[in-house]
């Protein structure tokens, strides 16, 4: 029988999170045997317990601890949609969300699964559905999409009560709308997506358009299979 999401507390007791400098992604310490991790991010890491396997527990670093109540509450905000995982409880440094099956846009990438439009467009969607909330929807890149049966789901929603526009998304529409038909269904390696990754947050030191960044990725990313 499958057990409620409490009772998988006591198996990540023994884990910890721990936050690296330079925006790099958080280690983790620590095992269970009924625990496997699922996703690693720079704030916090993402658990699944095979005895509650519906359920997805956000772990924060012990210094983003505050970050927890946050994103809560933006969940709150959001309300039931088909756009985002539903959030169940909180600890003191977990998030209980809804296990949402799929593959990334990240991992689309690799495996050369097709992208289709209609995501790139329910991602749209969704933005508009957080401003209509009154949020900000703020850091939605290729690792933070899900598709899910031909449909998005946007998995993090930490950063939506920050103000700004990051323009991730919109550069990442932008590369799909003009440059996607060249790796369609195409395995990407991993070397060349983080190369790229690494590029674009380095960009924001140089006065380039988006444009002549694309260039630049163009004129050195050629690579032989």
């Amino acid at each position: 029988m499958e057990q409620h999401w409490e009772n998988v507390m006591e198996s990540l007791s023994v884990i910890t999170v721990t936050s690296n400098p330079n925006n790099q992604p958080v280690t983790i310490t620590g095992t269970a045997p009924d625990i496997r991790c699922v996703g690693v991010g720079t704030d916090a890491a993402v658990f699944q317990s095979i005895h509650a396997p519906k359920f997805a527990f956000k772990m924060y670093a012990t210094d983003k601890k505050d970050k927890v109540k946050i994103e809560e509450d933006v969940y709150r905000r959001l309300g039931e949609s088909p756009f985002f995982s539903k959030c169940y409880a909180s600890t003191d440094r977990i998030l209980v969300l809804s296990f949402e099956e799929g593959v990334t846009l990240f991992d689309c990438l690799l495996q050369g699964i097709r992208i289709p439009k209609n995501v790139i467009q329910d991602v749209e969607n969704a933005r508009v559905y957080v401003q209509e909330k009154g949020l900000n929807p703020r850091d939605i890149h290729l690792k933070n999409i899900l598709m899910q049966h031909g449909k998005a789901k946007i998995l993090d929603v930490s950063e939506y009560v920050k103000e700004g526009n990051d323009f991730r998304w919109e550069h990442l529409k932008r590369a799909y709308d003009e440059y996607y038909y060249l790796i369609e269904g195409k395995t990407v390696p991993f070397w060349l997506l983080e190369t790229i990754r690494k590029w674009y947050h380095q960009w924001n030191k140089y006065s380039t358009t988006f444009d002549e960044f694309m260039k630049y990725v163009l004129k050195h990313t050629t690579y032989k299979k």
